[in-house]
């Protein structure tokens, strides 16, 4: 029996297949299902290129494959650990694969008010300081977030490294990116950004009344 036929049409067959799959992730606006149809398309390839004994072929999909089922992976990670963030305290451990490390030695100044600001920073250990406010972040804090919700893009306070440590980075087109793939990582960020703005405010009525009992503790002259 004469297989060449029924191969060739199999093949046709496969190739219209994957063809479909790959114009459907030209239409996808989040990274999941794109991920998905594009596993599929990698998979119908594949065994398309199977009985033509199409080796390359063979071997660039099941690498394609691979790489976005990794990716698919990481992105179904992150939509359960934001998920489980936004019923928890606010931590930033689920995010680190997508940062960078960068090591701090005590004075160093990481940013300046009033400057460009382009990401926010992770502290995995050292102390660093908010210069204005004197806010102290631990272990663990985040710092930076609010440059950039400033209309204007710039950092809001200058920070300071008080005693040596590694800070991760994100930029904000990260940030971004992540958000457009993921809308929960949204009211995360709101949370976060809304805890930061009520300790800020919380410092600020501390400094002014210790300036007004200040004020009122100086004598009136006679």
């Amino acid at each position: 029996m004469d297989t060449s036929h029924l191969a060739e049409h199999a093949g046709t067959a496969g190739t219209l297949f994957a063809s479909i799959f790959v114009v459907a992730t030209t239409t996808m606006r989040t990274m999941i299902p794109l991920r998905i149809f594009g596993i599929l398309a990698n998979i119908v390839l594949f065994l398309t290129a199977i009985p033509a004994h199409n080796y390359l072929v063979m071997l660039v999909q099941s690498v394609m494959c691979f790489v976005n089922s990794y990716r698919l992976h990481q992105m179904l990670q992150l939509v359960r650990d934001v998920k489980k963030s936004v019923n928890s305290d606010l931590s930033m451990d689920w995010l680190k694969p997508f940062m960078t490390e960068r090591n701090c030695t005590a004075g160093e100044m990481l940013f300046y008010k009033d400057e460009k600001a382009e990401d926010m920073l992770y502290i995995v250990s050292g102390k660093f300081k908010l210069v204005e406010s004197g806010i102290v972040f631990p272990v663990g804090a985040i710092v930076g977030e609010l440059g950039m919700l400033s209309p204007s893009k710039v950092r809001t306070q200058s920070l300071e490294c008080i005693e040596a440590g590694l800070v991760l980075s994100v930029s904000y087109s990260k940030v971004e990116e992540l958000y457009v793939q993921n809308p929960a990582f949204g009211f995360y960020f709101l949370r976060l950004s809304s805890a930061r703005l009520f300790q800020n405010l919380e410092t600020l009525q501390k400094q002014l009344t210790q300036l007004t009992a200040a004020s009122a503790a100086v004598p009136k002259p006679a």
